[in-house]
């Protein structure tokens, strides 16, 4: 599939754009729109390897990743909430949704029927999207719900919330989000996205995060998920105390169920890998 970049270059021009429709970025939307077409494709082809498939994108904003994504998925499913953006995108990819490559959808990433639009694409499916800081935990929160439905996730996100997500036992940023983003997938970051590749400049980095599905994910259970969260809610407590009270167990029958899953008390939430917490979740539930 050819590229014309110097066309791409020319559309990925958030501020020319806005300007020609009479309109500005908001704020209240959190719209940052990427202003960089050769990372653009680099994002593109992340979702794209190899070619072909279906790619569903949140947040498609003005075009700038949706355009080399048409040039390398079979379909695109680009889902933008934006009134006012929507139409923009219809007039400028006009002929991908006229050729049927492309699937325009006006409405809230966070409520929309993702089984739905991936019904009926080519394999793989992927799920993409430049991902506005304010929702991109709704949003990571609903791509691990529904992990099952992807083949691999292409996220560009706050650098501090990629980093959280690619950490490993031990790291200053493994956190509750590490475990529960890496119960379902296999997480890396593919390189940072410096502030000054928007408009407007954020006024922090980003990075670009695929989540990759395990082939035997781990069952997000209450159990597990209330283990995690009051072992990093009291971070500087040991496990013994942080885990103390729940579920009315009793210090001995805690003791108990630790020593079947592995589980050292003595140690801080922050050292535990998902298995652990897997295995502690187990035995709490037997």
């Amino acid at each position: 599939m050819s590229r014309d970049h110097g066309q791409s270059k020319e559309r990925a021009d958030p501020k020319s754009m806005l300007g020609q429709h009479g309109l500005v970025a908001k704020r209240h939307f959190g719209q940052n729109f990427l202003a960089d077409a050769h990372l653009a494709a680099r994002i593109a082809e992340l979702c794209t390897t190899p070619p072909g498939g279906t790619v569903v994108e949140l947040g498609a904003g003005l075009g700038a990743l949706t355009r080399p994504l048409l040039e390398r998925a079979a379909r695109v499913v680009a889902v933008e909430r934006d009134r006012d953006l929507v139409p923009v995108l219809r007039t400028e990819l006009a002929r991908a949704i006229e050729e049927g490559r492309l699937q325009l959808e006006e409405a809230d990433a966070k409520g929309v029927n993702l089984a739905a639009l991936f019904a009926g694409g080519p394999r793989p499916h992927v799920l993409a999207g430049n991902l506005p800081y304010q929702i991109s935990g709704p949003l990571l929160a609903r791509a691990i719900e529904h992990g099952a439905l992807f083949d691999r996730v292409v996220f560009l996100l706050q650098l501090e919330v990629a980093d959280r997500l690619a950490a490993r036992p031990g790291d200053e940023a493994y956190g509750a989000l590490s475990v529960f983003s890496q119960a379902r997938f296999a997480p890396r970051r593919a390189f940072v996205v410096r502030r000054g590749a928007f408009y407007p400049q954020p006024r922090v980095d980003s990075a670009v995060v695929v989540l990759e599905p395990l082939e035997t994910p781990y069952e997000e259970t209450e159990t597990l998920r209330q283990l995690v969260h009051a072992a990093f809610g009291k971070r500087r407590k040991k496990l013994a105390n942080a885990w103390k009270g729940l579920f009315d167990l009793d210090a001995e029958a805690l003791s108990q169920a630790a020593e079947r899953a592995d589980v050292d008390l003595g140690a801080r939430g922050e050292t535990l890998d998902v298995a652990a917490f897997a295995r502690m979740a187990e035995e709490l539930e037997r």
